[in-house]
């Protein structure tokens, strides 16, 4: 672990402090706490977001041609769909 200085004012210090108190933690560890939601949560996030995504499309064979993809979904009737007929 690191030693590090900050500069608070006296809003946050007390506001902080308060916090620390009624949790029975110190200001240090409220600090830490933060700095790990802010910087490091969105990681973790992101992170499970990508591996639930991983294998999503397991199930198919064979790799997914774009070009009859598209040219199935411009097939039918999905206008007339859209249109309500």
């Amino acid at each position: 672990m690191r030693r590090t200085q900050l500069y608070l004012d006296e809003h946050l210090w007390n506001a902080l402090h308060t916090s620390a108190r009624s949790r029975k933690t110190s200001v240090s560890e409220l600090v830490r706490e933060a700095v790990r939601e802010r910087y490091l949560g969105r990681r973790d996030e992101q992170m499970k977001a990508m591996q639930e995504f991983v294998g999503i499309r397991k199930e198919r064979s064979a790799p997914l041609d774009a070009v009859e993809y598209v040219q199935n979904l411009r097939r039918g009737d999905r206008l007339d769909r859209l249109h309500g007929k």
